[in-house]
């Protein structure tokens, strides 16, 4: 054998021999562990490259690759609630509307073939509010012609649908919009149109099965994973989180005996016991109305360095994100959201009367507020979602085909980006409207025009409005949101875990948990626990202490949303999901079937934060932004959740009801 001879490695050259060695060292470890978490197990799935996207199947075939099934097959074509992979924001929903807003493209090519049909009503946006607008107008005007524009190739908005077929069982999930919360409280002309569309409220009192749970005994429980905490741990505990979130059973351990489980300091566990059993009123000096004027203009993080005496870093790190869709973290939350809507520590500490009663928060349909969106498309397109009852229609599919046809009185046109709203002064009154759809610009003209779209788009697709109120449009910064439903074959892990409700603080989703137990018509929840269920998961993203207030954090969430691709966030999900359950017999390569990602860059409305913007006694005062910003426009006038500042049904319903009215007759 023949001697190599070898050059001696410089110092710089034995460093880079050496990282390189490391290097691909750590790739085989990455690897291994990918194959552990069944990253490349046999599950349908779209990829996002740092925000820019990848369809791995054409939407013509795309129900035979989600493995999606109904009890009854879908029409032929696209059927976007069977779609798995990255849904909500998808690839291709989002592009154009960046170009316009970030780079500032006006020239969009020549226009495509101009349509004939003229419209009395164009609705950009066909979310909830979009929808609602369209049902309005066609109760004022019966003949009206009307076209909704939406850039998603699904309606509904926020109120997403997701499919699942697993074991030959169909499994039904929201990807966005949950709940009609808190129904009791509606104004009387969104009740009149839930009881129009057939929405039977007294139908939840049956069909969520508010015993699941403690039946079972499955409580909540606080998780906190290695790479936060250094090992693994789950301990039951309820931060107060699912107190009137979802009703589990109480936990099998103290106080005491849950936090001495936890992977904290000493002098944590000690004052983290004090917060949660103390008594004691540490605001003896302020009257009611002076506390809740305290806490509303002081951060929750001061509130409990201040007024409790938290002092040790393991108390702030494990509260930090508890408040999730607040989309911040707690040193930028004032004190009474946190105590009142996020149900976190500390009320009786602050000297607070007995907590008010909220009514149960039970009013999903187990696919969510989609169900609400697909009424009022049946009330528009009355061809495209089947007749019947919403617990009869629930396993039956709606056809997309229909939305379309040059036939229909209301058309709903997916996948169309609006990227221009004028009046022209020489077009008699009519709105222009120029959307683009497959990369070809077009333009539409109607008497009409309502923007049920995101404030902050309408300055940039309607640059004729005063400058005043382009600057109000753009104060609206949405949360970024990540709800993220996982099919797996059973839920035998957390029957034995004796946990169906977990908080995370410190790892990617703050929240997971079973599915809400809901079962209506011929579709039933998952009794045994060797039943196929979704796992429904939860972050929202934000940047914590950096001195950014709660817009700016938010801002900073959804650079990071936009950014990550489906196969990081596919496997943060395994890897969650293997530290919580593993233990308890969980294999991720084995046990999910399939995982659909719902990503919105803009999900929840701002509403307003005492810490940073100024809020007046009355929410409707004509100074506050969502007012300045919502003024009608001639013939257009401006929807959505945005212009109420509140990320609630009822609020999207009734400002489309007002655009409507507002519209000149």
């Amino acid at each position: 054998m023949l001697a190599v001879q070898r050059r001696p490695l410089t110092p710089t050259k034995f460093r880079y021999g050496l990282d390189n060695i490391l290097a691909e060292e750590m790739k085989v470890t990455s690897r291994e562990n990918d194959k552990k978490l069944g990253m490349f197990a046999q599950i349908s799935r779209r990829d996002l490259v740092q925000g820019a996207g990848l369809a791995t199947a054409s939407a013509a075939i795309a129900p035979l690759l989600s493995g999606c099934a109904q009890s009854e097959p879908p029409p032929t074509g696209p059927y976007p609630p069977g779609e798995t992979g990255l849904r909500g924001n998808h690839v291709g929903s989002f592009e154009v509307a960046h170009d316009l807003g970030f780079a500032g493209r006006s020239d969009w090519g020549p226009l495509g073939t101009a349509e004939t049909e003229a419209y009395d009503l164009i609705v950009v946006g066909g979310g909830l509010s979009g929808l609602s607008a369209a049902y309005f107008y066609r109760q004022k005007h019966a003949d009206a012609r009307v076209l909704i524009l939406d850039n998603h190739d699904d309606f509904g908005g926020h109120a997403k649908r997701n499919e699942f077929e697993v074991a030959g069982k169909t499994l039904i999930g929201y990807g966005g919009t949950q709940t009609l919360q808190e129904p009791s409280s509606y104004p009387a002309l969104v009740l009149e149109m839930l009881d129009e569309l057939g929405v039977d409220l007294d139908l939840f009192e049956t069909a969520y099965d508010t015993d699941f749970f403690k039946r079972h005994g499955l409580s909540g429980g606080l998780y906190f994973g290695k790479e936060a905490w250094g090992e693994d741990v789950m301990t039951p505990f309820d931060l107060g989180f699912f107190e009137d979130y979802i009703p589990v059973a109480p936990s099998p351990l103290s106080f005491e005996e849950s936090i001495a489980k936890m992977p904290i300091t000493d002098g944590a566990k000690a004052e983290l016991l004090e917060l949660f059993t103390t008594k004691e009123d540490r605001l003896p000096n302020l009257s009611l109305d002076e506390k809740w004027e305290y806490l509303a203009y002081t951060s929750y993080r001061d509130f409990l360095a201040q007024d409790i005496g938290i002092t040790e870093p393991d108390v702030f790190k494990l509260l930090q994100d508890v408040a999730g869709d607040y989309g911040a973290g707690i040193e930028a939350i004032p004190a009474y959201g946190a105590l009142t809507y996020t149900g976190l520590p500390g009320w009786d500490a602050a000297g607070l009367p007995p907590a008010p009663y909220f009514e149960p928060y039970i009013h999903h349909f187990p696919d969510g507020v989609s169900m609400v969106a697909r009424l009022l498309v049946r009330a528009l397109v009355e061809d495209a979602v089947p007749a019947g009852r919403p617990q009869d229609i629930l396993t039956k599919p709606s056809d997309y085909s229909k939305l379309d046809l040059p036939g229909n009185s209301a058309r709903i046109r997916l996948n169309s980006t609006v990227v221009k709203v004028e009046q022209p002064e020489d077009s008699t009154g009519a709105v222009e409207v120029t959307y683009v759809r497959d990369g070809i610009p077009y333009k539409v003209r109607s008497k009409d025009c309502v923007l049920a779209c995101n404030h902050s788009m309408i300055p940039h697709i309607c640059p004729t409005l005063p400058e005043a109120q382009k600057e109000a449009l753009s104060f609206q910064e949405k949360s970024p949101i990540l709800y993220t439903n996982v099919a797996v074959k059973n839920w035998r892990a957390w029957k034995d875990l004796g946990i169906s409700s977990v908080v995370a603080p410190g790892s990617y989703y703050i929240h997971a948990t079973v599915n809400f137990p809901v079962s209506m018509g011929d579709y039933q929840f998952a009794e045994s626990p060797d039943e196929p269920v979704i796992i429904h998961l939860e972050r929202f993203p934000h940047v914590n202490n950096q001195g950014l207030n709660a817009r700016e954090q938010r801002r900073a969430g959804r650079r990071e949303l936009l950014s990550t691709s489906f196969e990081e966030i596919e496997r943060e999900t395994r890897q969650q999901l293997a530290g919580m359950l593993g233990a308890h017999g969980f294999d991720p390569a084995t046990d999910i079937t399939a995982i659909t990602v719902n990503r919105w860059g803009h999900g929840y409305a701002y509403s307003y934060n005492e810490l940073f913007d100024d809020v007046y006694e009355d929410w409707n005062d004509e100074r506050m932004p969502h007012m300045r910003a919502k003024q009608p426009f001639g013939n257009i006038t401006i929807a959505n959740s945005d212009a109420a500042a509140i990320a609630l049904f009822y609020c999207a319903v009734e400002e489309a009801h007002r655009a409507v009215e507002e519209l000149p007759v």
